[in-house]
């Protein structure tokens, strides 16, 4: 009887952790993020999907500018990203986030949009910064905010 009660508490324990796994470190979907200046006026606004993002590199797909002004060409530009996530197994995720957004343009010059923030839950806040071409400079704060 004692070793049954404890193989069903050993399975118990193991959904349990799988369970935590599962529930931890996952901000796969699709996401809305807004870019302000420090002045608070608009600067960027972009909607992407991440997949694979369990903690390190995760995918970047289905990444589009909704506002980029002059500094961004359509269809051009590279993404990355990295994340570092913890949680617990309902879901309640946090940890800090890193994404790049680097369009490469004539003569070898490139604008990169880096981005640093913490995820909680469904919510990104962090700042960011761009460098590149002498009209491409910047920085501010931002929110992404998962559809």
């Amino acid at each position: 009887m004692l070793k049954q009660l404890g193989m069903v508490a050993v399975c118990l324990l193991g959904f349990m952790l799988s369970g935590c796994g599962k529930g931890s470190g996952n901000i796969n979907g699709n996401w809305t993020a807004t870019l302000t200046n420090t002045d608070t006026s608009p600067a960027f606004a972009f909607q992407t999907s991440f997949s694979g993002a369990t903690g390190g590199a995760f995918t970047i797909s289905s990444f589009t500018f909704t506002s980029s002004g002059t500094c961004f060409a359509s269809g051009t530009t590279t993404e990355t990203g990295t994340v570092s996530l913890s949680g617990n197994y309902s879901g309640s995720v946090t940890g800090s986030f890193g994404m790049n957004i680097t369009d490469m343009l004539p003569g070898g010059v490139s604008n990169v949009l880096a981005l640093q923030g913490t995820v909680t839950g469904g919510h990104i806040t962090g700042t960011w910064t761009l460098t590149g071409s002498t009209s491409c400079t910047g920085n501010g704060i931002f929110t992404a905010d998962k559809a």
